[in-house]
């Protein structure tokens, strides 16, 4: 039997097209910059975590639809006790102080289907590096950052998660389903929008065969949310 044909999203590039881009502004100082030498010692301190196994990566997010590094293998996974929750407070990036927006990360709490990536054996430091520079820029993003294991038919794999929610951090909101929706239909910054950035997910999700019932719920909020604030697009 073939696989079922991805969902169509409430959530539109209609809709997404709607907000304004935004240039940005300059953002309140979030925190203590990681150097070149404390993004050396990180990488050496995240690779002890694999445990002399593969380094796997675990995507959930953007690294499915935009991984930006070489992989020899990818493998849809599950991941239990994390979930996808748009949680992260931002007021850059893809939103503005005058115009807050959220981001996703892992919070407590339910399971989580993505893909795992194995990365090359090669050179692992400087691939470790390579990510670090992607998705880390701060001291204090250092407890987002950890190995969950991951599910992969019977076996169980350590995978690397970027920004699993720490208890009572800073910069985390618990909002509820609703409020989460009136930002991300609103906060725009220089990289795009936080609308754009859900769409983006659900849609390669679904082209996976993967329905997230917590996302699909928010991205047709926020369309809605769009279309109060706009007007149905044409």
């Amino acid at each position: 039997m073939p696989p079922a044909a991805p969902r169509r999203p409430a959530l539109t590039e209609a809709h997404v097209r709607r907000i304004a881009p935004h240039a940005g502004e300059a953002p309140p100082d979030w925190g203590t910059p990681l150097t070149e030498d404390d993004k050396r010692a990180l990488a050496r301190e995240l690779l002890d975590g694999a445990q002399g196994g593969p380094f796997w990566v675990f995507a959930y997010g953007s690294l499915i639809w935009k991984p930006a590094f070489e992989h020899l293998e990818a493998r849809r996974v599950a991941v239990h006790g994390w979930r996808r929750a748009f949680c992260m407070d931002m007021h850059d990036w893809r939103a503005t102080p005058a115009e807050p927006g959220l981001m996703m990360a892992l919070a407590r709490g339910g399971s989580c289907v993505g893909v795992a990536y194995r990365m090359p054996e090669d050179d692992p430091e400087g691939r470790m590096l390579r990510l670090l520079e992607r998705e880390v820029a701060w001291q204090e993003d250092r407890p987002w950052l950890r190995w969950v294991p991951a599910r992969a038919g019977g076996e169980t794999i350590r995978t690397l998660a970027f920004y699993c929610a720490p208890p009572a951090a800073r910069g985390v909101l618990h909002l509820p389903i609703e409020a989460q929706a009136a930002r991300i239909a609103r906060a725009a910054g220089p990289a795009g929008s936080c609308a754009e950035y859900l769409r983006n997910t659900v849609v390669h999700l679904e082209a996976l065969g993967i329905h997230d019932r917590y996302l699909w719920r928010l991205q047709a909020l926020v369309a809605a949310e769009i279309e109060a604030v706009h007007g149905a697009p044409a």
